[in-house]
């Protein structure tokens, strides 16, 4: 698909914002290093060479130890075949990821008790929580979930403010006084309780959180949208279409968003740090993802409860201001981009 000129000249007016150029570049890294994060971390092994045979643990089936010379039926402990092989001397080898834990294992220690401090020796950089498990393993897994969950809320609510807002401001009238007071009545329902009520109820989960956030959190692009529309439809070229015989849905999709375009992609970045944010509040508070799902905001309750574990609240809040900077300048950055009366100036 070849890009348009005028695409292309805001795409290099946002390479030339280098704050939020180099935002979105570390931010990418981010988002590929957890969606890729059994390579860096995880208990099973990259690479296993045994009796001239090469095993990748990482992304095929479970392998019992049995089948690489153990004594056991279950999953194989690849950190103990390692120094097996390594006292062994022989040609067999296993290659580990850097970090060679995954973020439900708990890493426990005689005569000690944890969260155990950071340590390059055993491979805990960023140290160990309070039941053992690797911080920077969950900060990982715990990150792909939250970016993860933030995309498909914004597909979510976009879908249904972006149609709905361009709706009410398209047809106006009756049409636009009943969303109104729908829209007024729904903005009124408190959230929060909405989410005590159905923890009560049932164990949210991954789908059931979306859905519930997804149901309010439409509200916000409606009402922007709605505006835009109301602008945009009085237009000329918006009336020339008409003439033509045009039809609603296609003056709407074909002519009115690609023309608000520029709104909807300055909003997303933020909507975007806003859905993290929430997901790791509702965690923190306990109403949020099950245990032992990895989750910035039960670390960041973990770090609370046990302050003289700095490693836990440090490593945390870290990630969140890292990722919600770069979220938010890579935001900053696009909205230059997109702008175009292009009178302000980010270096």
């Amino acid at each position: 698909m070849l890009i348009s000129p005028a695409t292309r000249k805001k795409i290099q007016r946002f390479r030339s914002v280098k704050r939020g150029y180099q935002s979105f570049l570390i931010l990418l890294c981010m988002v590929m290093i957890s969606l890729f994060a059994e390579v860096f971390i995880n208990s099973r092994a990259l690479l296993v060479y045994h009796n001239g045979r090469l095993y990748f643990p990482t992304y095929s089936k479970m392998i019992k130890g049995s089948e690489l010379g153990l004594g056991y039926e279950y999953e194989t402990d690849y950190r103990g075949l390692k120094q097996k092989f390594q006292n062994e001397n022989n040609r067999d080898f296993v290659i580990l990821p850097l970090v060679p834990y995954n973020p439900y294992e708990n890493d426990l220690k005689t005569n000690a008790y944890p969260p155990f401090a950071p340590s390059f020796k055993e491979r805990h950089f960023f140290g160990t929580d309070n039941v053992g498990r690797d911080i920077l393993a969950r900060l990982v897994y715990g990150f792909r979930t939250a970016i993860v969950f933030s995309l498909v809320l914004l597909i979510l609510n976009y879908t249904i403010g972006i149609s709905l807002g361009c709706a009410m401001g398209y047809f106006g009238g009756k049409f636009d006084l009943f969303f109104q007071r729908v829209i007024e009545i729904w903005n009124n329902i408190p959230f929060l309780y909405v989410i005590m009520i159905m923890a009560s109820v049932v164990v949210p989960n991954f789908m059931i959180l979306l859905l519930i956030m997804a149901f309010f959190g439409w509200i916000g692009i409606t009402w922007v949208m709605r505006t835009m529309t109301y602008k945009e439809k009085q237009k000329e070229y918006i009336l020339a279409v008409r003439s033509l015989g045009a039809s609603h849905t296609r003056i709407i999709f074909r002519h009115i968003i690609p023309n608000t375009l520029s709104v909807i992609v300055t909003y997303a970045p933020f909507a975007v740090s806003g859905g993290i944010v929430a997901l790791t509040s509702l965690d923190y508070l306990g109403f949020g993802l099950p245990a032992p799902t990895p989750s910035w905001g039960e670390l960041l309750s973990q770090g609370w409860q046990n302050m003289e574990a700095w490693w836990i609240a440090a490593s945390v809040v870290a990630a969140l201001v890292i990722t919600l900077m770069c979220v938010t300048f890579t935001g900053e950055g696009i909205r230059e981009a997109f702008d175009p009366r292009q009178h302000t100036t980010y270096e």
